[in-house]
Parts: structure tokens; C-alpha cells; sequence
């Protein structure tokens, strides 16, 4: 009896989750990832708060979502300090001027990433990489790319530098993830940052700095040719 009661439990946890990420695949979400407040987004779920925490646990478990109490539930990777003004700094650039800055930034990561990523980190890579060639819609891929980013910057062992990667990605996050996305559609199987993942992982797994880096530079201005830059 008690068993089947525990797997009732964890099987209205599982369908909260779904829930959840469906929403998540699609919502028009502001600038700063913010989501609803608790009590609202558990009435748009049509779920119990008590339910709604255990799915946002769970999520932010595997990094993809951060909690600050008293400022909310946000999208993405905690970052390693206060943001600031992303709103702000959003409102003044578009995707051409987000992806230089991720060309100057991002590059010299990942030839770091290559040289003191750990075991761990380097395994973690390779199954973001193959989640984003999974991800059954536009937003989860965006997620997972996200978070690919993020683990080779903080692969990297610099501080700072993962400082400044949090800068720049939650101003991304607000250029790119304020579109809605239709819930249905995923990336073609053929898309090309999947080949480009793939050299990159491979290279930082192989201790190929300079590899890394070029790898990096090459997938960001694939990105920057496709906007026109």
C-alpha cells in the first residue's frame, strides 16, 4: 500500500515537471528570466504550490533555473555575482553587438577550459552537448546551449572571467529568450551548432587549447554570419 502510494507521489511530481517545462518551452518570459510568482505560476499550472517547489527544485538541481529569496525564480545558471541592470543594458543592443561580445569573450575560455577542466566537467560537457542534439523544442535547446557555454566558461577556473561570462549571458538570455518560441518546434536535425559542439567538446577534451579556441571563435561567427555581420 505504501509503495503504490509512493509511486502515485512520483508520478504527480513527474507530471508537475512536464507541466513545468512545457510552459517554460513557450512562456514570454521578461528580460531579467524572472519567472511568475509562486502562487501565480502554480494557478497557470493548475498545481499546488507544494507540488510547483518540488519541480522548481528539481530543475534548479540540474542548473536550470536559480532561486534568490526575496528577488524570485530565474532562468539559466545562477550567476557568480549581482547582474545589475540587465533590462537596461539589453534595451541598448541586439543580438549583432551580444554575439561580439561573446567572440571576445568566449574564445580565450575555452582554450582555458581545455588546459583545467576536471573529470567531472569534461563528462558534463559531453552530455549537454548531446541534450541540445535531443531537445524537443526551441527553448530547450536554447537552455542546454546555455548551459553548454556556461560549463566550459566555469571549466575554465577563472573567476572573473566566469564573473564576466554571467554578465554577458544573462544579457543575452534577455535579447534572445524575450521572442516567443512556438512550443512544437525544434532545431532541424541537421542544425549546424550540433557539428559545432561536438569540435568543441572534443577539443577541450583533448587538451587542445588552441583548438578549443578556434573551435569557439568558429561556432560564435557562424552565428554573427547568419545575423548578417
Amino acid at each position: 500500500m505504501t509503495n503504490q502510494a509512493n509511486g502515485t507521489a512520483s508520478g504527480g511530481n513527474a507530471t508537475i515537471l512536464t507541466l513545468l517545462q512545457a510552459y517554460l518551452a513557450t512562456a514570454p518570459l521578461p528580460p531579467d528570466g524572472r519567472l511568475p510568482p509562486e502562487r501565480v505560476l502554480a494557478d497557470k499550472l493548475g498545481t499546488s504550490r507544494a507540488g510547483l517547489r518540488k519541480a522548481l527544485a528539481a530543475l534548479e538541481a540540474e542548473g536550470q533555473l536559480w532561486r534568490h529569496v526575496g528577488k524570485g525564480t530565474f532562468l539559466g545558471a545562477r550567476p557568480i555575482g549581482a547582474i545589475g541592470d540587465v533590462a537596461a543594458v539589453a534595451a541598448r543592443v541586439g543580438p549583432v553587438a551580444v554575439m561580439q561580445a561573446r567572440l571576445v569573450l568566449e574564445p580565450p575560455l575555452a582554450r582555458l577550459a581545455a588546459l583545467n577542466a576536471g573529470r567531472s566537467q569534461l563528462d558534463a560537457l559531453a552530455a549537454i552537448a548531446t541534450a541540445c542534439e535531443a531537445a524537443p523544442t526551441w527553448r530547450h535547446y536554447e537552455s542546454q546551449d546555455a548551459a553548454l557555454h556556461r560549463g566550459i566558461a566555469e571549466a575554465a577556473g577563472n573567476p572573473l572571467l566566469l564573473h564576466l561570462f554571467d554578465q554577458a549571458a544573462a544579457v543575452r538570455r534577455a535579447v534572445t529568450w524575450a521572442r516567443p518560441r512556438a512550443g512544437t518546434e525544434a532545431p532541424p536535425r541537421d542544425h549546424h551548432s550540433f557539428a559545432e559542439h561536438r569540435a568543441l567538446v572534443a577539443a577541450i577534451t583533448a587538451r587542445d587549447g588552441a583548438a578549443a579556441e578556434e573551435a569557439m571563435r568558429a561556432h560564435i561567427a557562424t552565428v554573427l554570419a547568419r545575423l548578417g555581420a
